[in-house]
């Protein structure tokens, strides 16, 4: 088989390497790419794979059908909508994804933003910097406060297991599913669930469901002290309707890790220029052991699907 890996899964080269020698032992062949946004320049890295292996580097129609003897699409992350999954489908290509390697990831930088904006950190650490004191920054504890939860798979659930031991009352959204209330989560409706919490965090994945969830008429909703938080997807946000409300004050405060654009941004986005945000380019899943989880998971979906006992299939 060729195989292509057309961008960096983020570990070490003798890690990558010690997998790829593997393969290559079996007789299969392995090339490394760069990443690329240049349509042109993936369909000649793909065109003569019959597996390849991205990231979260979009890969559109055209290249999909580009790839004559393309089999399998192995994607190195959780959201798959960056792939035109129906046209894969379509041309009988198989697909997994390698979700489940950064739950822990996503669910610590989901609460170290909470946490940033809960006790105004970035201002403070301003205010010491420029020899001053905490005057008119006073935070508050996470402690009793309500967190709304839209999305609880893997990582919306985990996350509501940490911020019960912060003495939180959890509730979440029951429109994807109709899971049953748990020991500590709450399902509601949208509206009287956005306008009970103090936090709400998104966990949801990118859907025709899901897209602009959070809009105008949503944040209305919310209570005028809430912080909203999207380490999932940026679709799910309305980035100018969220922009308004910050503006106007109707909420807090935003901590965004995702955007409509993967980063870097263009300087027009919306965000960019908000009040009261905390913006991280895209950096949730990341952390060297979740590259190191991933690394794993990607390299098992080659050896499962080559068996013919395909793993994590979408």
């Amino acid at each position: 088989m060729n195989i292509v890996l057309m961008e960096s899964l983020g570990i070490d080269d003798n890690t990558l390497n010690s997998y790829i020698e593997k393969l290559k032992n079996k007789g299969h062949d392995f090339k490394i790419f760069q990443r690329t946004d240049d349509i042109e320049v993936q369909k000649e890295q793909i065109k003569d794979a019959d597996i390849a292996v991205i990231a979260n580097m979009p890969l559109c129609t055209d290249v999909i059908k580009s790839a004559k003897n393309l089999k399998f699409i192995n994607i190195a992350f959780t959201g798959v909508d960056h792939v035109d999954i129906n046209t894969a489908k379509n041309l009988n290509i198989d697909i997994s994804n390698a979700s489940g390697y950064s739950v822990e990831s996503v669910c610590e930088l989901t609460i170290c933003m909470i946490l940033t904006l809960l006790r105004n950190v970035r201002e403070c650490e301003q205010r010491c910097r420029e020899l001053k004191t905490k005057e008119g920054l006073l935070g508050n504890e996470l402690s009793g406060k309500t967190v709304g939860i839209i999305g609880t798979g893997a990582i919306g659930s985990s996350v509501a297991k940490i911020l019960n031991a912060f003495g939180c009352k959890i509730l979440a959204y029951n429109g994807f599913s109709h899971k049953q209330n748990t020991d500590i989560i709450t399902y509601l409706p949208l509206k009287e669930m956005l306008g009970q919490s103090d936090i709400i965090t998104l966990h949801c994945p990118a859907t025709p469901k899901s897209k602009h969830l959070i809009n105008a008429q949503t944040i209305s909703y919310m209570k005028k002290g809430a912080i909203l938080i999207n380490t999932a997807r940026g679709a799910v946000v309305d980035s100018l309707a969220l922009k308004n409300a910050l503006e106007k004050g109707i909420i807090r405060a935003a901590g965004i890790d995702v955007f409509d654009k993967e980063p870097p941004l263009e300087e027009n986005e919306p965000l960019l220029s908000a009040k009261n945000t905390l913006l991280t380019p895209h950096i949730a899943f990341a952390s060297e052991e979740s590259m190191q989880k991933r690394a794993k998971i990607v390299f098992e979906n080659i050896d499962m699907w080559l068996c013919g006992k395909q793993i994590n299939k979408i």
